[in-house]
């Protein structure tokens, strides 16, 4: 009886989590034609952001559109605040085409950044938050990764993929990586210290 309960319970968490992880997955895919724009200074967009992202994103990132950008949707996030000056509002902008998306980003991911007067304009995808937690956590174990020499990618939306010595893994929880590289680095240190006589 008490097992059958616990072995119920255990199939319900496995439920859920396998529930919450199509809801990240769903979520994400709503977002794959969205970019954000960060660096655009409050209100240099006039009445007309639409406009001004169309006339603009061609001249910054040296691409031309065929056919001209359209967006389904861009708006400014979050609310206005007091220092507009130095904390401009990131933009978001949902493109109709999902091509063009692709085309921003890939030249998003040649250049960190891109210059507008003497601004520094950055171009990201738009993940979920849970999804963003995740990018940040494998991204907080780069030095980690570069001390002890391994080879790393981070995939889309957030799988860190990893190689040492030919050998190639992939991770979709940043936890696992870590209890992976603990393991991995305690494999190491014992290999170089001296055995006791």
């Amino acid at each position: 009886m008490v097992e059958t309960r616990i072995t119920s319970w255990v199939d319900r968490d496995q439920e859920l989590l396998y529930f919450r992880s199509k809801l990240i997955d769903l979520e994400d895919r709503s977002h794959t034609d969205n970019v954000h724009f960060l660096g655009f200074l409050e209100n240099i967009e006039g009445a007309d952001i639409h406009s001004y992202l169309r006339a603009t994103l061609p001249k910054l990132t040296d691409i031309t559109f065929d056919p001209p950008l359209e967006f389904q949707r861009v708006h400014r996030l979050g609310p206005k605040r007091q220092d507009d000056a130095n904390h401009p509002r990131p933009i978001i902008a949902c493109l109709l085409r999902h091509v063009q998306t692709r085309q921003l980003l890939q030249a998003a991911r040649a250049h960190s950044s891109f210059q507008l007067y003497d601004l520094e304009v950055r171009l990201t995808d738009d993940f979920s938050k849970e999804t963003s937690k995740h990018r940040r956590a494998f991204l907080a174990l780069r030095p980690r990764l570069c001390q002890l020499n391994v080879k790393y990618g981070l995939f889309e939306p957030a799988r860190m993929w990893i190689t040492k010595n030919e050998v190639a893994r992939d991770f979709y929880d940043p936890d696992d990586l870590q209890v992976f590289l603990e393991g991995f680095q305690n494999q190491t240190q014992s290999m170089y210290t001296a055995p006791s006589i």
